[in-house]
This record gives C-alpha cells, sequence and structure tokens, in this order.
C-alpha cells in the first residue's frame, strides 16, 4: 500500500468517525426534543414555573450541545436552563398569584345593592364597606347595610 491509499483511508476512516459523532449529537438532540416536547403535551404544565423549566431545559440542552458538543455539556445546559426557566416562570407565578389577591381583596370590599325605581326598573348600587358601615358612590355614609327604600332618594329616580 502507498503512502497515497494509506492517507486516503485514514481520511476516510476519520471522515466515518466526524459523522458518526455527528449522527449521535444530532440523535441526543432530537431524542431530547421529543421527550421534552411528549412531556409537556401529555403531563402538562400547571404553573409558569413547570412551564418555564421545560422551556429551559430545551432550550439549555440545545445550547450546551451545540457549544461543548458532548453529553455533559448537554446535560449541563439542560440543568441550568431548566433551572433559570424554573425560577423566572415561578415568580412570574407570584406576582399573578398577587395581583389575583389584590383583585378579590378588592372585589370584598364592595357590596351591590339592586334598587328598584319608580318606573319599575332597577338600578345597582355599588356601596364600598368602611369599618362597620357602607359609603356610597356620592359620598354618603350609612351604619347599615342601605335598603332599596333608603337608597331611592339618593339614587333613584
Amino acid at each position: 500500500m502507498t503512502n497515497r491509499q494509506t492517507n486516503n483511508n485514514q481520511r476516510t476512516s476519520q471522515i466515518q468517525i466526524g459523522g458518526a459523532k455527528m449522527l449521535k449529537n444530532l440523535t441526543t438532540i432530537l431524542t431530547m426534543g421529543a421527550v421534552s416536547l411528549v412531556s409537556v403535551f401529555v403531563v402538562g404544565c400547571e404553573s409558569g414555573g413547570q412551564a418555564g423549566a421545560g422551556i429551559g431545559a430545551l432550550a439549555g440542552a440545545g445550547i450546551g450541545q451545540l457549544a461543548g458538543r458532548s453529553t455533559e455539556a448537554t446535560l449541563i445546559g439542560a440543568a441550568i436552563g431548566g433551572g433559570a426557566g424554573y425560577m423566572v416562570g415561578n415568580e412570574a407565578d407570584k406576582k399573578q398569584a398577587h395581583a389575583e389577591r389584590a383583585y378579590l381583596r378588592e372585589e370584598m370590599s364592595y357590596v351591590t345593592v339592586n334598587m328598584t325605581n319608580s318606573n319599575g326598573s332597577i338600578s345597582q348600587v355599588r356601596l364600598r364597606k368602611y369599618g362597620v358601615g357602607y359609603v356610597g358612590t356620592r359620598g354618603e355614609y350609612y351604619d347599615h347595610l342601605p335598603t332599596s327604600g333608603e337608597l331611592r332618594p339618593v339614587y333613584g329616580f
């Protein structure tokens, strides 16, 4: 065998080894992507933290694979991305829960009284709880929950 044939055989084997590594990397990425998508669609995400962790893990795995071209880099990227995604999603969940609680507290401090007008129509009067009494939209104070008859002189027609 000549030197030229030996060099060609070495190049061919290097290409085959490089192709096998590339195929392995591509298979790893596709497998992780498929598993992530299946788990998201089958299990579902109960919260933004879970969705963030899934998306972060998938993105981190992809970045780790592209940067390190090894299984370890892929796993490290998935772990870091999943953790970061969970933290971001969890903070969004906390803000949403806080806003919902504030809305409920606000709504609980109001009561609506249906008032029958002189022509038979019904008007709604929204009163805000204030201490032990109620305050109307025109600023009047009632020491008890007023009836439709008590509200008619102020709000009725």
